[in-house]
């Protein structure tokens, strides 16, 4: 059974990304398996909740718009935890559960509360779905998201065209083939995903203006050459 020295030991090498892999690696044999979530609880001696069908999914997904769990809402765990270890209290559920609500006292209510509005949102959102709306939904998806997602160069060269007071148009089979995607006023352009600055052969095989993209959560972040 691993020590509370050991597992206190242990978080602290995760907390510092130094985790001590290559001492195992170098053994002549090493045991590999497998451990369970609901066998970490038992072997913890640990509770676990059980909820309705779906509810807990929703639950999460409500959860992850209102950001109830959040550092800024119910502290940061990993830390918090390393302190209950070094706080001289037996480990036992019940223990970090009696010190963690010392800790933060009005935790629970105010996760809870951000989490329940979302789900007030949801039920309401909810009601409004019906079988035309999925449709129109997976259509959305399959074809506009698609597009949208994989074919950037258009969506590049208007918007910097816009930026520019200028006009653009996308390339021919035959500049194409020369490495342009596009012309922004008379100036010929490439455009990349920004994954290839790092490929080194670029600047040798293009000879043209080049624009790089990042796809971010909200849309592109775009990198222009002058």
């Amino acid at each position: 059974m691993l020590s509370f020295a050991r597992l206190y030991d242990t978080l602290r090498n995760q907390k510092n990304g130094d985790i001590l892999s290559k001492k195992y690696s170098e053994r002549a044999s090493v045991m590999k398996y497998t451990l369970k979530n609901e066998d970490i609880a038992s072997y913890n001696q640990g509770e676990s909740s059980t909820f309705p069908k779906y509810t807990s999914q929703l639950i999460n997904w409500a959860n992850q718009n209102a950001q109830g769990t959040r550092p800024a809402v119910v502290g940061k765990m990993s830390e918090l935890f390393l302190e209950f270890l070094d706080s001289g209290e037996d480990i036992t559920i019940e223990n970090w559960r009696k010190w963690y609500i010392k800790k933060h006292p009005e935790a629970f209510e105010k996760a809870t509360d951000k989490i329940y509005t979302q789900v007030l949102n949801l039920q309401k959102a909810i009601k409004l779905i019906d079988r035309e709306m999925v449709g129109q939904w997976v259509e959305d998806l399959v074809i506009n998201k698609t597009f949208n997602g994989l074919y950037v160069q258009k969506a590049i060269l208007a918007s910097l065209a816009e930026k520019k007071g200028t006009t653009y148009r996308t390339a021919t089979s035959e500049e194409e083939s020369k490495g342009i995607d596009g012309y922004v006023g008379n100036v010929p352009y490439s455009v990349k995903p920004h994954t290839y600055k790092t490929m080194g052969r670029l600047s040798e095989s293009i000879d043209v203006k080049m624009i790089y993209y990042e796809k971010t959560k909200n849309g592109l972040k775009i990198e222009v050459e002058d």
